[in-house]
């Protein structure tokens, strides 16, 4: 192979390709295209919320006989047929998170041209011939590090729920951070947005064990429509802003900078619903002070101490937390 020449390609440019016969989406060596409409979507919103996208692989050459040049996609099958499909009007999607879905036909003119003028990325592979493409094929398409169960759920759904969850999550990083209740590293892993989706199936379903299965489940089952999103996102912004207006100290300089705790705070306040500020962080001082003294030995005391020791995921635990959580909101 002589070398991979990256260019910007508009999506005008990759429809004109597609439509004169010119780029080639099924090679002999792709993988058949198996995305779900969700998936599909997902990748739209991407576009329209001006986010980077993965470049494309194209093989580039000329055949001398026709005297015309060749494109084959050798990876990106799956995001160039859904660029194609999203702009014959198969399905829709959603400019924004919280937007309605809509097909291309429905926008704009100024949309259009927006959306038709995106550049996209394109790594052409120039003098690669059949082996070069395999290997390089194979290379991009191997996984580079062993992936976390959220990191897989990530990659496994691309719905209505995982858009969900991940939007819920990312709209509060500044709350993750600057209480330290997850680190870069946390953050980048994706484990506020596990923390996240299992607070969600908590809010759905009532208090129950942490089971990955469970959340598999929740993405699964919602991931062509989430009929929930705007009862489960109303709750959340309401127990937020409960938290927003207290002192920062009451979480960072307690206890309850810990994620079961903050997990089960967050459960707590959202059945109560009417917490003043003043109470609640009164309440998260007094229960930081009550575990701290260990004077004090008072059953439920010693029994919430227990339940946020060990097993903390698990119902009994949960379950301990939030009756004894929920005694000092309500006082």
């Amino acid at each position: 192979m002589d070398r991979v020449d990256y260019q910007s390609m508009i999506i005008q440019d990759l429809v004109n390709d597609y439509n004169e016969k010119k780029l080639n989406l099924n090679p002999w060596y792709q993988r058949r295209s198996v995305w779900s409409e969700p998936q599909k979507s997902y990748l739209i919103n991407t576009i329209l919320e001006r986010k980077p996208l993965p470049a494309l692989y194209i093989r580039h050459s000329i055949d001398l006989e026709k005297g015309k040049s060749v494109k084959e996609v050798v990876d990106g099958q799956q995001r160039s047929r859904a660029i194609l499909e999203f702009y014959e009007g198969r399905y829709a999607a959603r400019a924004d998170a919280n937007a309605p879905k809509r097909k291309y036909s429905d926008f704009s003119p100024i949309e259009k041209e927006r959306f038709l003028l995106t550049p996209i990325s394109i790594g052409f592979l120039l003098g690669a011939d059949d082996r070069d493409v395999i290997d390089i094929f194979a290379r991009i398409n191997s996984v580079s590090k062993s992936l976390n169960i959220q990191e897989k759920r990530n990659a496994r759904y691309s719905g209505e729920f995982k858009q969900f969850a991940l939007n819920q999550a990312t709209s509060r990083l500044d709350f993750w951070r600057n209480l330290n209740i997850f680190s870069a590293n946390d953050i980048a892993r994706m484990d506020e947005v596990a923390f996240t989706s299992d607070i969600i199936l908590n809010l759905l379903k009532g208090l129950s064990d942490y089971r990955p299965a469970a959340i598999d489940d929740l993405y699964k089952k919602n991931d062509n429509n989430f009929a929930d999103r705007d009862v489960i996102s109303k709750r959340l912004n309401n127990v937020f802003e409960q938290l927003y207006k207290i002192d920062k100290s009451a979480i960072t300089e307690t206890i309850f900078q810990r994620q079961p705790l903050i997990f089960s705070l967050i459960i707590a306040l959202d059945s109560l619903k009417n917490v003043s500020s003043e109470r609640l962080q009164a309440a998260l001082f007094e229960m930081d002070a009550a575990v701290k003294d260990d004077d004090l030995k008072t059953e439920p005391v010693e029994n919430f101490r227990t339940a946020i020791a060990s097993s903390t995921q698990r119902l009994a635990s949960r379950t301990t937390r939030d009756n004894f959580m929920k005694s000092y909101l309500k006082k």
